[in-house]
């Protein structure tokens, strides 16, 4: 079996290096390709670099020498034209196997594989098809979430399903360590998946079209916080928008991210508001969404929101350094008692 395998970001890459070892181990699979997102630019510097996906093939060129085997071609197309696909058609692929890869293929492209293609999604679907589910899931405060692996068709992520497994949310987690424990659990599941496509032992499960959901793509300006939102929502946004773009606010006209935070009604055990005048939390429920409380001594700082208090435990003016909340204090003395988000107090001087 002649596979290429499509993938560009972090995520993908523990599948690549499982399919890389079964390619090591069983000659029966052949990996032929790599196929990812052209290098783009990054740093200050703007050089081009390579994917996550494209570094990790990249690196398969020894191992593969070791074992007198051919490194898998890497294939960094602009689109997947008749260019790029003369290119993929050169490999001979028997299966496409895909990550993440972060472009939809076509039908010309989909018949280069006599065997068709999969594809790894980190939910249970059909729910949350589309491009962003793993925030999808922490925006919905959901108690568990998955990973499939589901066969590619015409309709984007509405194949049969192969291969599922849940896993459970503690209500903490953030897109970030969302997305490593399914890349691991993605590339636990690819092997078993692909032998049993060898044997021709594998039957797929038809997706219910009634219970399908859908996640849109992710914007930057999506990261601003609505501060008359609850605080278990504001919440689940700042772990949703970790580690891009980030939430962000405005303190007197200056950006400010907030990069940690929790509901303070969830905390526990439930921290000691100081007992310095300066410090304590007004009290009342007259205070505005956004308004800066006072701290927690465990927690953080106490904002305001339209429903509870949000604990800002790690917090960044826009081109400074992120802090904890304490360092973050001790360098901004106007910050306390003061509102966040736009309106007359972040005009002021």
């Amino acid at each position: 079996m002649r596979i290429l395998f499509a993938g560009s970001p972090g995520i993908a890459v523990p599948a690549l290096e499982a399919l890389a070892r079964l390619c090591l181990d069983d000659r029966h699979f052949t990996l032929a390709g790599v196929l990812t997102n052209p290098d783009a630019p990054r740093g200050r510097a703007s050089k081009a670099v390579p994917t996550d996906v494209g570094d990790a093939a990249a690196a398969l060129v020894e191992p593969f020498a070791a074992c007198s085997l051919p490194a898998p071609v890497i294939l960094k197309p602009e689109k997947l034209d008749a260019t790029a696909r003369e290119a993929v058609a050169a490999l001979q692929p028997d299966i496409l196997v895909s990550f993440a890869y972060g472009r939809i293929f076509g039908p010309k492209f989909l018949a280069l594989f006599p065997l068709g293609g999969i594809n790894i999604h980190p939910s249970l679907l059909p729910k949350y098809r589309g491009a962003t589910p793993i925030p999808a899931a922490i925006l919905g405060r959901d108690t568990e979430t998955g990973l499939s692996i589901q066969r590619l068709a015409a309709e984007m992520d509405a194949g049969d399903i192969l291969a599922q497994e849940r896993l459970p949310l503690t209500g903490r987690e953030t897109t970030a360590s969302l997305s490593e424990t399914a890349a691991v659990l993605g590339a636990k599941l690819l092997i078993p998946v692909l032998q049993g496509l060898a044997l021709d032992s594998l039957t797929g499960r038809r997706q219910n079209r009634e219970e399908a959901s859908f996640c849109g793509l992710i914007r930057k300006e999506d990261g601003l916080i609505d501060w008359s939102a609850s605080a278990a929502d504001i919440d689940a946004k700042i772990r949703a928008y970790t580690p891009w773009p980030l939430c962000w606010t405005f303190h007197r006209g200056e950006q400010l991210y907030i990069l940690e935070a929790g509901d303070l009604a969830q905390a526990s055990p439930l921290a000691n508001p100081s007992d310095s005048p300066e410090m304590s939390p007004p009290g009342g429920s007259s205070a505005l969404p956004g308004a800066v409380l006072g701290i927690d001594r465990e927690s953080g700082i106490l904002v305001q929101t339209g429903d509870g208090v949000l604990a800002v435990s790690r917090l960044q003016y826009r081109a400074k350094k992120a802090l904890a909340w304490r360092d973050f204090l001790n360098g901004a003395r106007d910050f306390m008692h003061g509102q966040l988000g736009f309106g007359e107090d972040n005009k002021r001087d």
